[in-house]
């Protein structure tokens, strides 16, 4: 999905009167910028693009963490693929549900005594947030039927690495 067409399904859950008002710009940028940029002239440069333009140049993803924790959530990188032909799920799926398994050993663990410290919370964060991008890499080879490439995907217990300190 292009960013003027989030941006379009956004404002139909609100007003782009309401949405211009609220940052002082006019109503028909707002307008435009729910519009796709064309050599013509319609469109305008939206705020989505800008932000996506900023973490390219920079290389830095510290503008998407902070949208991501304003917005309740965590932003978790996702591996890249370099998918090839060449089917082996069975590994990949058992890794996956082992990964699985010890994380919900560690949150029993840490619950045992119905109770969990900071430190134990941040390795219950560390342990699912590796489990997310080990998944959405098998998730990804899925997509584009190879799975040789998984053992290229560091297993959970290396990575993925914070990026942000709060």
């Amino acid at each position: 999905m292009e960013s003027h067409e989030v941006l379009r399904q956004t404002f139909a859950k609100t007003s782009p009167k309401a949405v211009a008002a609220d940052l002082g710009v006019s109503l028909s940028l707002v307008y435009k910028w729910a519009e796709k940029q064309a050599e013509d002239g319609s469109g305008s440069r939206n705020p989505l693009d800008r932000l996506l333009k900023i973490v390219e140049l920079s290389g830095d993803t510290k503008i998407v963490e902070w949208l991501c924790r304003k917005s309740g959530g965590y932003f978790v990188r996702n591996p890249e693929s370099n998918c090839k032909q060449g089917l082996e799920v069975l590994p990949a799926t058992n890794e996956i549900v082992g990964q699985f398994s010890g994380l919900l050993q560690r949150i029993s663990e840490a619950a045992a005594d119905h109770s969990i410290t900071s430190d134990e919370a941040a390795e219950i964060r560390e342990c699912w947030d590796k489990l997310k991008s080990y998944a959405e890499g098998f998730v990804s080879c899925c997509e584009e039927g190879d799975f040789e490439q998984l053992e290229k995907i560091p297993p959970p217990s290396e990575g993925p690495k914070r990026y942000y300190t709060d």
